[in-house]
């Protein structure tokens, strides 16, 4: 019987797995790492990181994320129906360090501007797509957003930055100890 073999229910063998195991298994995928930003209804800037981030079509030119229902930005941002993915390059620690956190100072003495769309728009960063809501599909305790892209910006090329296993780039580590968390950073900071 292989992994993915049904019972004679019709149903998979065996347990969902704990969100913990989850994560650790989902952590094995080396993703990009981006800012989501934009306005909120008072015009104040909001923004979070984001590590779910992927095109969808080409053509209409849509681009999907993925923001935690408990976080505090994307429910800010979400009404004013545009917001511009930021993909951050591997020394953007400061930006990630700033829009990683849900205690910390954001666009406190940052150097930002304001988008011809509407948006917040990070300095240096890798690329930028400014995007309108397309749809904000709940799954679980995300909500998946699909975005028109609007106008995407692609500055000089660096290498970006990296999220593997809990850590920041895709270089070996020394194995965890079984019991502790293998991700202490940002998961109890719901970004989004």
């Amino acid at each position: 019987m292989t992994t993915e073999s049904l019972t004679a229910s019709g149903a998979y063998p065996g347990a969902a797995p704990t969100a913990s195991e989850m994560r650790r298994a989902m952590g094995a995928f080396a993703t990009g790492v981006t800012v989501v930003t934009g306005l909120d209804a008072g015009r104040e800037p909001v923004g979070f990181v984001c590590q779910s981030f992927a095109s969808v079509s080409l053509e209409p030119p849509l681009v999907l994320f993925c923001a935690d229902h408990r976080g505090r930005a994307w429910p800010r941002m979400r009404e004013s129906g545009r917001f511009c993915v930021n993909v951050l390059a591997e020394d953007q620690d400061d930006l990630c360090a700033r829009f990683g956190s849900s205690r910390g100072r954001k666009y406190e003495e940052l150097d930002w501007d304001l988008s011809s769309w509407g948006t917040p728009a990070l300095r240096g960063v890798l690329m930028r797509a400014h995007a309108e809501v397309y749809g904000v599909h709940a799954a679980g305790d995300h909500d998946v957003v699909v975005g028109r892209v609007l106008e995407l910006q692609t500055p000089p090329q660096r290498r970006p930055m990296l999220f593997h296993r809990g850590h920041f780039g895709v270089e070996e580590r020394p194995a965890a100890p079984a019991a502790a968390d293998p991700f202490p950073w940002g998961w109890g900071d719901h970004w989004g």
